[in-house]
């Protein structure tokens, strides 16, 4: 298979992401997993941060390779690196909704490059970076988050909490 794309914040990565890029990496021959950076956003960790940590989660694929964007449609930049897939992953209906929507306007935007949507397990379902950064800083936070989001992330995460 060609080269596909999947991109996201990953501030921080799950291990719901986790789950996706590892499907991804088994389908695709070259996945770029790429950090969307958006400077009106405020970030638990910077955009070097969420790098280090993939490049360090991710280290033993031969076929990912990390890379970000900023101030581009995803869909031009998975142009410009040569993608003809974005993959996504799709947790509940919510999710179903809001991706079939940017399917279509990326379609619009160039219809070369498809997209592909991945459904994790229900034990990562109702997992996101949004309720990891919920539950840190709640006593006895680290005991949960840790079945969330791999060591490195759960490492990093103490490190900005003082723990």
């Amino acid at each position: 298979m060609p080269k596909a794309i999947y991109a996201g914040s990953f501030d921080p990565i799950t291990n719901g992401h986790l789950w996706v890029i590892d499907r991804a990496a088994a389908i695709f021959d070259e996945l770029i997993v790429a950090v969307g950076d958006n400077p009106d956003k405020n970030y638990s960790f910077s955009l070097d941060e969420r790098l280090g940590l993939l490049k360090e989660t991710l280290h033993q694929y031969k076929n990912i390779e990390i890379g970000h964007f900023n101030g581009e449609f995803l869909v031009n930049y998975a142009q410009g690196v040569g993608a003809s897939f974005i993959v996504r992953g799709i947790r509940n209906t919510q999710d179903y909704e809001y991706e079939k929507t940017m399917r279509y306007i990326n379609s619009d935007l160039c219809s070369t490059i498809d997209t592909i949507f991945l459904m994790p397990p229900r034990n990562y379902a109702e997992v996101s970076s949004s309720l990891v950064k919920g539950l840190v800083g709640t006593a006895g936070w680290e005991k949960i988050v840790k079945r969330y989001v791999p060591e490195t992330v759960l490492d990093a995460l103490k490190v900005k909490n003082g723990s």
